[in-house]
């Protein structure tokens, strides 16, 4: 019984112990608990440190490109990225974006097939492809957390080809609202919610399936109706009946 006891306490003693012994970096990272680096215990956060590296990617900059060597990933600690394909005639089609905890990078793949650019200055903690695929085999719960993420970009790639097949214009643009909010909202002190929308309307109408017109038409319709409003130009946004916009997007 007594040893039994003393189990609890000599746990809690490890894991004081693990903290301190956590890389400075890590310990004061934004994106500590919500990142793939939230399933590490401090020894194995520290080995991840070691392959790392922090880096700042201006606005605008192309972080890689469709074509290149594969040879790097990243943890996205703060900003914005997109993710576009070119299409054969040399259009480029937006197919994601990335916000702050979100992994880039194409893992077990000589060469990127998407190109990736940074909307606003950006910081990531880089890591090299090839040693990162080495720390997966001594870090199982962060493999198994890639695969769950993996699955869950593959779910919302479904979602999004049912939204574009099936939504109408309205339901679109409340959903990619409804999205920025759950990835990178901030809540007021008034109970509205601040959104920064890291695309332009013709960014939203391109990857929308919609054109900017529309779009831009949408925006209008939901501003008359109080459910959103907009501060400091176009990119600013707030949501001030967060339930209609709900009642939108999933109507009864």
């Amino acid at each position: 019984m007594a040893r039994m006891d003393v189990l609890p306490v000599a746990r809690a003693y490890s894991d004081i112990a693990g903290l301190v012994a956590a890389p400075p970096r890590c310990r004061n990272c934004a994106v500590r608990d919500s990142a793939l680096c939230s399933s590490l215990d401090n020894r194995e956060l520290s080995a991840l440190s070691d392959i790392g590296r922090r880096r700042t990617i201006p606005a605008g900059q192309v972080v890689s490109w469709a074509g290149d060597a594969s040879s790097s990933c990243a943890n996205v600690v703060n900003g914005t990225l997109k993710v576009t394909a070119t299409m054969a005639d040399g259009r480029e089609q937006i197919v994601g974006l990335l916000f702050p905890g979100d992994f880039v990078g194409q893992l077990f793949s000589d060469e990127t097939s998407l190109t990736v650019t940074a909307l606003t200055d950006t910081d990531i903690c880089s890591y090299s492809r090839t040693a990162f695929e080495g720390l997966l085999d001594d870090l199982p719960r962060m493999e198994r957390m890639l695969l769950k993420r993996t699955m869950a970009s593959l779910n919302e790639a479904r979602d999004r080809m049912l939204s574009l097949g099936r939504k109408n214009a309205q339901e679109r643009v409340a959903g990619f609202i409804l999205d920025l909010a759950d990835r990178s909202g901030r809540e007021e002190h008034d109970g509205s919610i601040h959104v920064h929308l890291p695309i332009s309307r013709g960014g939203m109408a391109d990857y929308l399936g919609l054109t900017i017109e529309t779009v831009s038409r949408q925006l209008t319709n939901l501003k008359s109706a109080g459910i959103i409003s907009f501060a400091k130009g176009d990119r600013e946004c707030r949501i001030l009946d967060r339930d209609q916009l709900e009642d939108i997007v999933n109507p009864a």
